[in-house]
């Protein structure tokens, strides 16, 4: 009876304003939000994204893939207006880099997917084509690495520096496959919307990437750009789009998960199909697509409604579960077998004058 005494005592002195008078303390700073980092008399510095991240810059000080009138310059941040701390996008980008994120040992499957973000090569939106997925994936036990290209706003060719770039990450991650306990033969990149125009790329121009960048300096020769599988996520044009001259598809080309949404992003569901179209008339083993009735272009990993594109994501795991990548490090997946039959026994049928040819 006291204890109900008294609580009801305490909740008449709070309503009649005898108890904690006064204004509420005002609300601290949000703690630990990122900052580019200083500009200084070498190339900047990129600083990471999330807590913990590892960031390897793609080049080293004096590239000739570099400007060198830019390279100094900082990173400009644009943070989201309601979520203290977060990067929604990035640009002024001359020092591209790599963010690396790791499981733990316990569930580490030594996959990694490296996330190219879009934002029309005019941001580099890496708040929820990049950052988003590192927890997602962890789930599975899957590394991260968020890609920091160039982008064409800051006065770059995106067809050739991003790509470039794409592909140089690539060969980096496999480079430090070792020191961050990764699976060589499972290192993969997934693009979104204009990022999806350096991972669709990724997958057919790596001998050509390799070839030119095979000389005695460089510190990554011989470590190959070829991804072991790649993500095309609402996808800017692909080099099978029609206005474009097709590579040839490489015997050893990665297996490929596509998803879009339909007649709600037509064009990019149209550039989405030319890229399945080329690759199935080439009779390359799994290569899986969705194109989902419902849905708008971006969004990544939103719900959208309880719109089945909101879980396209959940797709992907399935194709990569289907395909070996979720074993234990180092043992074979089934996608690598695949490639390797693929190589072994061409098809023998023709192929229609559209499609691109296949590497002899």
């Amino acid at each position: 009876m006291r204890i109900h005494f008294f609580s009801f005592l305490l909740g008449l002195l709070i309503a009649a304003g005898a108890y904690g008078q006064g204004a509420l303390p005002p609300l601290p700073a949000p703690m630990g939000a990122p900052k580019p980092g200083p500009v200084g008399a070498g190339p900047y510095a990129p600083q990471p994204i999330l807590p913990g991240g590892v960031v390897v810059p793609l080049y080293p000080a004096g590239s000739p893939f570099l400007k060198a009138e830019k390279v100094r310059e900082a990173e400009v941040y644009n943070m989201s207006q309601s979520v203290p701390g977060r990067i929604a996008s990035i640009i002024n980008i001359h020092n591209p880099s790599i963010e690396f994120h790791p499981v733990d040992k316990g569930i580490n499957t030594g996959a990694v997917v490296i996330l190219a973000a879009g934002g029309g090569h005019n941001t580099l939106n890496v708040g929820s084509e990049s950052a988003d997925f590192v927890s997602y994936f962890y789930n599975f036990g899957i590394n991260t690495v968020i890609l920091r290209n160039r982008l064409r706003k800051d006065g770059y060719v995106a067809e050739v520096d991003a790509v470039n770039d794409a592909l140089q990450g690539i060969r980096m991650v496999r480079a430090y496959a070792k020191e961050w306990n990764l699976d060589p033969n499972k290192i993969g990149i997934m693009g979104f919307s204009a990022g999806a125009e350096l991972s669709a790329p990724a997958a057919v121009l790596y001998d050509e990437f390799d070839k030119k960048n095979s000389a005695d300096v460089d510190p990554l020769k011989g470590v190959s750009s070829r991804p072991d599988f790649v993500g095309i996520v609402y996808p800017g044009p692909t080099p099978f789009a029609r206005n474009r001259t097709a590579p040839p598809i490489p015997k050893n080309v990665p297996p490929a998960f596509i998803a879009c949404p339909g007649s709600g992003d037509r064009v990019h569901a149209i550039w989405a199909m030319e890229y399945y179209n080329a690759m199935l008339m080439a009779a390359v083993p799994n290569i899986e697509m969705h194109l989902y009735g419902n849905g708008r272009h971006g969004g990544a990993l939103l719900d959208r409604g309880d719109t089945p594109l909101g879980t396209w994501q959940l797709r992907f795991i399935d194709w990569f579960r289907d395909l070996g990548f979720l074993q234990k490090p180092g043992v074979e997946t089934k996608a690598a077998k695949d490639v390797a039959d693929f190589v072994a026994n061409p098809p023998k049928f023709p192929m229609r004058p559209a499609a691109a040819p296949v590497k002899p």
